[in-house]
């Protein structure tokens, strides 16, 4: 069995929902507190084990890559002003791992974006991150960890889910169970995003996949889904037919960050868990609090 070495990270969206600041700035440079939401993902793949990541990205996010890169001019002048923990912080960045980059040259879809790590991923099972998806497991494993450990155990593609409310299952692609051992679960379909009457569970997928390369051969043939784009979830549908696919019912809180109020949350959170903020953001919610 190949040990999973490698994960990618589709960024070729325009993030039309945060116009206007993702006009010039990327959705994925959007920070929460002071960090940028994409280096949350790449701590959580470098958490995980993985050593090589590929970012899908377009031709206007060049703020994206140079944050992953070495900066000297930076670095030099934080060190003349002794900011040397400053200094270090930036370098660390661009050490955290070793980070690669293709466009996707036309926006077709989560599975297109996919396949043009074809080449970077080989013959190899590989992870997948979506960056709209900042998931937080407080002193436990990160999340891609957990799905890695499944697929060590099960050798098949793995599908990170969460159950969530019945009324919001219309959402999401949400997975048709055969059998549950814990929290492993035996699939045999996925519905994209179905009416409350024909949900076949509550388990919707959110945001992290370890797949087998078998995928890359599925997708180059995928006929377009919904929004005539290529969808991942038809491909992993007809993986299905060729071997086994579970999900995992992963532990941790996820922050939908593609999301206006969901940003904000994850913003607010963040802040409260850190030592040089939480005092005074939690006087100042008490002081709105106060006033509402």
């Amino acid at each position: 069995m190949n040990k999973i070495r490698k994960a990618i990270i589709p960024a070729a969206g325009l993030g039309t929902r945060f116009l206007p600041a993702t006009k010039s700035l990327p959705k994925e440079m959007l920070p929460i507190v002071d960090t940028p939401t994409i280096q949350y993902i790449v701590e959580e793949a470098v958490k995980s084990g993985i050593e090589e990541i590929l970012i899908i990205t377009n031709g206007t996010k060049h703020a994206m890559e140079n944050h992953f890169d070495v900066n000297f001019e930076l670095e030099t002048r934080l060190k003349t002003s002794n900011k040397l923990k400053e200094a270090q912080q930036i370098r660390d960045i661009a050490n955290m791992a070793n980070v690669f980059y293709v466009r996707q040259k036309e926006p077709k879809g989560l599975g297109h974006a996919v396949y043009c790590a074809k080449s970077f991923v080989g013959n190899e099972p590989f992870a997948v991150l979506l960056g709209d998806d900042v998931i937080v497991n407080k002193n436990g494993k990160p999340v891609l960890r957990q799905l890695m450990d499944v697929y060590e155990k099960t050798s098949s593609s793995v599908v990170g889910v969460q159950e969530v409310a019945l009324e919001n299952v219309s959402k999401y692609g949400v997975v048709k169970p055969i059998s549950q051992d814990g929290r492993t679960i035996k699939i045999s379909d996925f519905v994209e995003k179905p009416a409350i009457t024909v949900a076949p569970s509550r388990y919707a997928v959110l945001g992290r996949y370890v797949l087998t390369p078998a995928i890359f051969d599925i997708l180059e043939h995928q006929p377009t889904g919904k929004g005539g784009e290529i969808q991942l979830t038809d491909a992993i549908r007809t993986l299905m037919d060729q071997e086994n696919v579970y999900a995992y019912d992963f532990e941790g809180f996820r922050y939908d960050v593609g999301d206006k109020f969901g940003f904000v949350r994850a913003t607010i959170d963040f802040a409260l868990d850190r030592e040089d903020l939480n005092e005074s953001v939690k006087n100042y919610i008490k002081e709105l609090a106060n006033k509402l």
